[in-house]
């Protein structure tokens, strides 16, 4: 049974490519140490125009899952949206919107 060719970069590569580039290897050198071809790096490099991509982060504004779990467990309660606000210490507007976007979603 053969290999099969595996296409594309894991994450671990795609750091250690990064940080090659970043030290001033040539793209075949990269593509050497991973046994590929130096166009595939290169294919990866000019997706980014050539800078490392920046991390994705979550807002620190975005509601959590345990927040919006805290919300449901309000409303089922039947406490207000002002009590469920004061206890995640966000603001009411906020646990409204969430709630209309609940709404929305059971209604699909």
């Amino acid at each position: 049974m053969t290999q099969r060719k595996q296409f594309g970069l894991s994450a671990t590569q795609k750091i250690a490519m990064w940080s090659g580039r970043k030290a001033g290897q040539s793209l075949p050198e990269i593509g050497r140490a991973f046994g590929k071809s130096h166009s595939s790096i290169r294919c990866v490099v000019s997706h980014h125009g050539g800078f490392v991509p920046a991390l994705c982060q979550r807002s620190l504004r975005g509601l959590t899952l345990t927040e919006r779990e805290e919300i449901s467990h309000g409303i089922a309660s039947g406490s207000s949206i002002r009590e469920i606000a004061k206890l995640l210490d966000r603001d009411a507007s906020t646990v409204s919107r969430e709630l209309h976007v609940m709404v929305a979603v059971l209604n699909l």
